[in-house]
């Protein structure tokens, strides 16, 4: 599209129109594409703003940055702020401390798994852990079992030791999904501690934490 179909289309009602027009802003530069994005920031339609949100992290300027972070604070509909923390996690570790931030003050579980899995790919090991224990003293199960495999990704890393004991303590979890992740997340520790609790959870009430613990005997059979 060129930038007049563009400038028109972001303006016509129907909102399928003003989709298309933001995707096509990835061909331009920031000079053209950011001030467009801005714009849209306040679109009455959750969708074209969540397009605006990964239309920011194609454009990696200081005020697409600027404008993440609004979106993270103010929009008022979680999947455009998951959207938005999917892109601000593109500028690299300059993002992480706004990452956990965002994690601390925002509950929904969409968002903080969003966050969770955007660190991990990321590779920013101190704040993975900060943001797991966050997430496991919360209320969301989905969240909490997120946060299990979060720690199972520090095997290897600096937190190393720090996951395990978490690890260690959630293997006697009350709830099923999280002993079945916590022995999944133990498989990647090559540690004696480790090797004794999944021993442990193999023997375990529920035949889906029995199925995670027997994983790494079954792949290196």
């Amino acid at each position: 599209m060129d930038i007049h179909e563009i400038e028109a289309s972001l303006e016509n009602s129907d909102f399928q129109y003003r989709l298309k027009a933001i995707a096509a802003l990835k061909d331009y530069t920031p000079e053209i594409a950011v001030p467009l994005l801005k714009a849209k920031l306040n679109d009455p339609e959750f969708l074209v703003r969540s397009f605006v949100s990964r239309g920011f992290g194609q454009q990696k300027t200081a005020e697409s940055f600027a404008a993440l972070l609004q979106i993270i604070k103010l929009d008022n509909t979680p999947n455009v702020r998951a959207e938005a923390a999917n892109s601000l996690s593109l500028f690299g570790q300059c993002a992480a401390s706004h990452l956990v931030l965002t994690f601390i003050q925002d509950d929904h579980w969409l968002v903080r798994r969003s966050i969770l899995g955007a660190l991990v790919d990321m590779e920013c090991h101190n704040e993975i852990f900060e943001v797991c224990v966050e997430a496991l003293a919360g209320e969301d199960m989905t969240t909490q079992e997120a946060a299990v495999d979060g720690l199972g990704a520090l095997a290897g890393t600096i937190q190393e030791q720090a996951a395990l004991a978490q690890l260690l303590t959630l293997a006697g979890s009350e709830y099923e999904g999280i002993r079945q992740h916590t022995a999944s997340a133990l498989k990647h520790f090559d540690h004696p501690q480790a090797k004794a609790v999944l021993s442990q959870l193999r023997q375990d009430s529920h035949h889906r934490v029995v199925g995670a613990a027997l994983e790494n005997l079954l792949e290196n059979s």
